[in-house]
C-alpha cells in the first residue's frame, strides 16, 4: 500500500475494470457480472470493507428486484409474443404484401422491409428473430431483382433491430428497472423516437434509390394480383392483424387501462389468437414457441440476477461516490458528462451487447445522470426518462456496429453465400450515421421523448 493510497477505495474501479475485460473472453454475461460480484464482496470482506451479512443482503435484493418483481414478467409474455409471431408465419404474410404493395416504386422492397421491421418492432420486440425473419424472406427475393448487395443488408440490419427501441421492447424494461422509472413511461417516450428513426430510414432509401435506381430495381409487375381490389384484400387481411395486436397492447398501456405487465400478457394470448385464425396453431408449434420463449427468458433472468448481486457490491463498496469523484474532477459540466457517456457507450457498442453495456453503463452512470441540472432544457424530473430514452436509441447502434455487432452476425449465417461480411459493413455505415443523428435530435429536442408521456398523463 503507498502513501495516501488504499486499495480498498479503489475496488469499485477494479471491479468495472473486471467486468470490463471478462465480458471479452466469451463467458456467458449472466456468470460474469454475477461472479465479479460475489469475487469482489470476498475481496471486500477481507479488507474489512464488506460485512459477511451482506452476502444475505444479496440474496434479499435479487428476490425483490428481479424474482418477485411483476414488471419484469413482461419481459417473459412480450418474447412468447414474439417468438408466436415468428413461428406462426404472420411476420411472412406482412413482408410479402408490402412487397406486392410498393413493387413500382423506386427501392420498394427496401422501404417495405423497413415498414414490416417497424411494424414487427411494435409488435414483438424480439431482435434475433426479426433479423432472421427479415433476412430469410426479403434478402433473396432482393437479390434475385439485383439489388445492390450492401444497401439490402444494410436496411434488413437496420429495420431488424428497431425492435429494441420501438416499444415494447426487452430493453426498455431493462432500462426502466435499472433506473427506476415506470415502463409505461419509458414506452411512451420511445415511440416518437423509435418511429423518427424508422422515418429516416425510409427517408434516405427513398431519395438513394431516387437518385441512383440502379441500386434498386423494382419487382416484377407480373408478381402477386395485379387488380386494386385483391391487393387490398390481401392488404388487409395480412396488415390488420399485427396492427390490432399493437392496439392490444400499446393501446391498452397508453389509455391507462392496463399496465405494461398485464398489457404483455394480453399480447401473447392475443398472437396464440392470431396464429390460430390463421389456421397455423397447432400442438408441435405451441411446444416449439414454448420451448424457445422457456430458453430466452431463462437466459435474461439469469442475468438480472447476476446484475442486481453485481450492482449491490458495487454500491456498498463505494461506487457511486468514486464515479460522482471521478466526473467533478474533470470539469465537464452536465452536457459534456452526458455527451461522454453517449460516447462511452456507443465505442463500448463495437465491442459489448446492448446487455451488457446496460449492465456496465446504466447502474453506474444514472445517480450522476440524475444529480446534473440541465437549466431550463429539461425540467429535474424528466431527466431520468430522457436519459433512459437516449441510452436506448445509442444501444440501437451496437447491433450494427463491427466487428461484435449482433445482428450482423445474424444476417451473414442466414443470408446465401454469395453475400459477403465485407457487403453487410459496407450497408450498415450509413444507418448507423443516420442512428447517431437520432441521439442528437433527442439531445437537442427532449420534447421528442417526453411530450407524449406528458400528454397521456395530463
Amino acid at each position: 500500500m503507498f502513501e495516501g493510497f488504499y486499495i480498498e477505495d479503489y475496488l469499485p474501479a477494479f471491479m468495472f475494470l473486471a467486468v470490463l475485460l471478462l465480458m471479452f473472453t466469451g463467458l456467458p454475461v449472466a456468470w460474469v457480472v454475477g461472479g465479479v460480484g460475489i469475487a469482489f464482496g470476498f475481496i471486500g470482506f477481507a479488507l474489512d470493507v464488506f460485512s459477511p451479512v451482506e452476502f444475505f443482503s444479496i440474496v434479499t435484493r435479487i428476490y425483490g428486484e428481479t424474482i418477485s418483481n411483476p414488471v419484469l414478467v413482461a419481459i417473459t409474455m412480450f418474447i412468447l409474443m414474439g417468438v408466436m409471431l415468428e413461428k406462426s408465419g404472420i411476420a411472412e404474410d406482412l413482408l410479402r404484401t408490402m412487397q406486392i404493395v410498393l413493387r413500382r416504386v423506386p427501392g420498394g422492397l427496401a422501404l417495405a422491409v423497413t415498414i414490416v421491421g417497424t411494424v414487427m418492432a411494435a409488435s414483438t420486440g424480439v431482435i434475433g428473430a426479426s433479423v432472421v425473419m427479415l433476412t430469410i424472406l426479403a434478402l433473396p427475393v432482393m437479390l434475385k431483382q439485383r439489388y445492390d448487395r450492401a444497401l439490402a443488408t444494410g436496411t434488413i440490419a437496420a429495420s431488424g433491430t428497431l425492435g429494441i427501441l420501438i416499444p415494447p421492447s426487452i430493453m426498455l424494461v431493462l432500462v426502466a428497472n435499472l433506473l427506476a422509472v415506470s415502463v409505461g413511461d419509458l414506452f411512451m417516450a420511445a415511440v416518437i423516437p423509435g418511429l423518427a428513426l424508422s422515418g429516416l430510414y425510409l427517408a434516405y432509401i427513398a431519395i438513394r434509390c431516387a437518385l441512383q435506381p440502379s441500386l434498386a430495381p423494382p419487382l416484377d409487375s407480373a408478381e402477386g394480383p395485379s387488380d386494386f381490389g385483391s391487393v387490398m384484400l390481401l392488404l388487409v387481411k395480412s396488415f390488420v392483424p399485427p396492427t390490432t395486436l399493437i392496439v392490444l397492447v400499446l393501446g391498452s398501456i397508453f389509455a391507462g387501462w392496463a399496465t405494461p405487465t398485464e398489457a404483455s400478457g394480453v399480447g401473447a394470448f392475443g398472437a396464440f389468437l392470431l396464429a390460430a385464425a390463421h389456421g397455423r396453431l397447432s400442438v408441435s408449434l405451441t411446444r416449439e414457441v414454448l420451448k424457445d420463449a422457456m430458453l430466452t427468458s431463462a437466459m435474461v433472468f439469469f442475468i438480472f440476477i447476476g446484475a442486481t448481486a453485481l450492482s449491490y457490491v458495487f454500491r456498498s463498496l463505494g461506487g457511486d461516490e468514486l464515479v460522482v469523484d471521478l466526473i467533478d474532477s474533470l470539469g465537464l459540466g452536465a452536457w459534456g458528462i452526458l455527451i461522454m457517456i453517449m460516447a462511452i457507450m456507443f465505442v463500448l457498442g463495437f465491442f459489448l451487447d446492448w446487455i451488457q453495456i446496460t449492465l456496465i453503463i446504466v447502474p453506474v452512470f444514472a445517480p450522476v445522470i440524475e444529480l446534473l441540472d440541465f437549466g431550463t432544457h429539461i425540467a429535474q424530473a424528466d431527466i431520468m426518462v430522457w436519459f433512459g430514452i437516449l441510452v436506448s436509441v445509442n444501444l440501437q447502434a451496437s447491433f450494427l456496429t463491427p466487428p461484435l455487432g449482433f445482428a450482423l452476425f445474424i444476417l451473414k449465417g442466414s443470408a446465401p453465400p454469395e453475400v459477403t461480411i465485407q457487403d453487410v459493413y459496407r450497408g450498415i455505415v450509413p444507418f448507423v450515421l443516420l442512428q447517431l443523428l437520432g441521439v442528437a435530435l433527442v439531445l437537442a429536442l427532449p420534447e421528442m421523448a417526453l411530450w407524449l408521456p406528458r400528454v397521456v398523463f395530463n
